[in-house]
């Protein structure tokens, strides 16, 4: 298959203009074209859709598009392995990670990181809803949780450990529960689609228990961990939250651990996760070591 059609044809569908992405690889616009319909012909799909106002993505082309950015990958990968552009940090790096974590601990440092690499660019998902990383097309993702997908290789990022909270407001009004079954009197909130975690404690004359308990009051559920923060911190209930979301507010007193001898036991540590079929090119490298030098180790919210 002809990688340099599939160059084109990458370019094309994420600037979604056939000759500006010719422009980018020196083609002329008519060879550009003829490139794209010789690869369709390969393929035996209309990859794009063309008209006299607009290029759009086909339903075909949305589907290959993933696996040609993978092929891409593989190429630039097995040329570094040779020696050709050996050392040559550059590209779109095309990155997936939890919303909140990116808001609190990414973001801050990523001026560092283009600085350190200029020639790198960045094209970031965040959303606290887990992607696909193969259908998305992604290089690398960060995950926070226990990996079960054997497609997947991961390298950890740092330790991990889930409490449960609330705001003093609502402990002054309800009461703090004295047992994992107190809280099915209590308001909890909960991740939407999360299911049931086991709850234990390293003291063993206290008895495993679940979080949330049979029959608790699960008054609100949301996708976003950073506005279920903002609602424990506003009274709302008891939820579950990672150390490095809210030791901060732990630490002011804006919110109080609840249940402190007992913690989630769902083996979860933080995670860089990417396809199994890909060899790592310079770029998801250098961003690896990179988070790993600036966040891993010994992490702020586990001192």
């Amino acid at each position: 298959m002809d990688t340099e059609g599939l160059r084109l044809f990458v370019m094309a569908a994420d600037m979604l203009n056939i000759s500006a992405a010719g422009r980018q690889l020196g083609l002329a616009p008519a060879v550009a074209g003829a490139r794209l319909s010789k690869l369709e012909n390969q393929v035996g799909a209309d990859l794009l859709h063309r008209s006299t106002r607009k290029v759009s993505l086909s339903l075909e082309g949305a589907e290959f598009l993933p696996f040609a950015r993978e092929i891409l990958a593989q190429e630039d990968a097995a040329l570094a392995a040779l020696g050709h552009g050996s050392g040559e940090v550059k590209g779109t790096l095309r990155f997936a990670a939890s919303s909140t974590f990116a808001q609190m601990y990414i973001m801050p440092i990523l001026p560092a990181f283009l600085e350190r690499y200029p020639e790198v660019n960045l094209e970031l998902k965040l959303s606290d809803t887990q992607m696909n990383l193969i259908e998305g097309g992604f290089d690398l993702a960060l995950r926070n949780y226990a990996i079960e997908d054997s497609s997947l290789r991961a390298r950890k990022l740092a330790d991990d450990k889930r409490i449960l909270c609330a705001s003093p407001s609502y402990i002054d009004k309800h009461g703090m529960p004295k047992t994992p079954e107190d809280l099915a009197s209590h308001q909890l909130l909960t991740f939407l689609g999360g299911g049931v975690r086991k709850l234990s404690s390293p003291d063993i004359n206290k008895l495993d228990s679940q979080f949330p308990p049979q029959g608790a009051s699960k008054r609100i559920a949301c996708d976003d961990g950073a506005s279920m923060r903002v609602a424990t911190k506003a009274g709302v209930g008891i939820s579950m939250n990672s150390c490095w979301s809210v030791f901060q507010d732990i630490s002011s007193g804006e919110l109080v651990r609840v249940l402190p001898d007992y913690e989630i036991d769902d083996q979860s540590a933080i995670w860089l996760v990417y396809p199994k079929s890909n060899v790592l090119t310079a770029k998801v490298r250098a961003f690896i070591d990179f988070l790993l030098e600036e966040i891993g180790d010994l992490p702020i919210w586990m001192r």
